[in-house]
């Protein structure tokens, strides 16, 4: 084989290996393309699972303020007959009102009003700013 002879065929080699080359480099490509939008759905999920266990945490944050609020509970819900007072039996729903019952009913006549509770709490809050001396004093 001659020189003139040898350039086209090394033209026509590299021109071969330049079209064979270009679906390889797009395969790539797809590949990479397909690669990234794994990992996007894989961050969207962890993005999800943080957003529930936010979510999880939040509610279990709220059980426990109302667990130590007395469960959510209101007057109302405590008072079934709908009296406007509170019985030892009505009481036993609460078990912190329930406990301080007894001390919190300042005339012992089995009824707890709201009144009678609201003084009983501001006696131990006033107690329990003074050191706790004047905790139950008084009653």
């Amino acid at each position: 084989m001659t020189i003139r002879n040898r350039k086209p065929l090394i033209a026509l080699i590299v021109a071969a290996g330049s079209v064979l080359a270009i679906p390889a480099m797009a395969q790539s490509a797809k590949q990479q393309a397909a690669h990234a939008q794994n990992e996007a759905a894989q961050a969207q999920q962890a993005a999800a699972q943080a957003g529930q266990a936010a979510d999880q945490a939040t509610d279990a944050a709220a059980a426990a303020s109302a667990q130590a609020n007395g469960g959510g509970q209101t007057w109302a819900s405590i008072d079934t007959d709908g009296n406007g007072t509170i019985s030892k039996s009505e009481s036993q729903v609460n078990a912190g009102l329930a406990q301080v019952f007894d001390q919190a009913d300042a005339n012992k006549d089995g009824q707890l009003s709201a009144d009678e509770y609201k003084a009983y709490v501001a006696a131990q809050q006033a107690g329990a700013g003074a050191g706790g001396t004047a905790a139950g004093q008084g009653r």
